[in-house]
């Protein structure tokens, strides 16, 4: 957001940000929809989804994990044209807010939810306290590079080995649920 946004002025960062986080907001809704009935109509059992949340998880932590600078956008990229608030949709809030993995994610876990009340709350309140937090670092991305720049990327590494370690618990929570695998207590 940072290098996307450089030399515009700060209202239109923050019309970029809060459009880009109502777009976000709207595709994730969709996907979940279409996803959700989806894998419903195919019938895939509760472990089979777990196991692929997990997996999900698992590989999205190692990525991050093993290289960094995944997701960000370089202005150079853009052939030097002007930013825009067109630009919201994309690149912005998708592939770089709303991650392909990040959607496969979130379909995963709406599914295990579905019919749960209280996991479907707590799943849909993951999601948009993910998506204000975005929107707030968006606002503040300047200063917050400027003042916390190497620890975030220490904490992204410390936060994605506890994702890693994560995703494997929840495989091997599913391959036990499926009777291959017993977890040691």
């Amino acid at each position: 957001f940072v290098n996307l946004t450089r030399g515009c002025d700060v209202e239109f960062g923050r019309r970029l940000a809060s459009r880009s986080i109502l777009f976000s907001a709207a595709a994730l809704a969709l996907a979940v929809v279409l996803g959700r009935t989806m894998l419903e109509n195919f019938d895939i059992s509760l472990p089979v989804l777990a196991m692929t949340g997990g997996i999900v998880l698992f590989l999205v932590a190692l990525q991050t994990v093993l290289q960094q600078s995944t997701g960000s956008i370089d202005r150079s990229t853009q052939d030097d044209q002007p930013i825009e608030l067109r630009h919201a949709l994309t690149p912005l809030a998708f592939p770089v807010i709303v991650t392909p993995y990040g959607i496969a994610a979130v379909i995963v876990f709406a599914t295990l939810a579905a019919g749960q009340y209280q996991a479907e709350l707590t799943v849909g309140g993951i999601v948009l306290m993910i998506l204000t937090l975005d929107w707030i670092a968006m606002l503040f991305a300047g200063a917050i590079l400027k003042w916390v720049g190497t620890a975030l990327q220490i904490f992204a590494v410390v936060l994605g080995v506890t994702q890693i370690a994560l995703g494997l618990q929840v495989i091997l929570h599913s391959l036990s649920m499926m009777g291959i695998f017993q977890i040691a207590s």
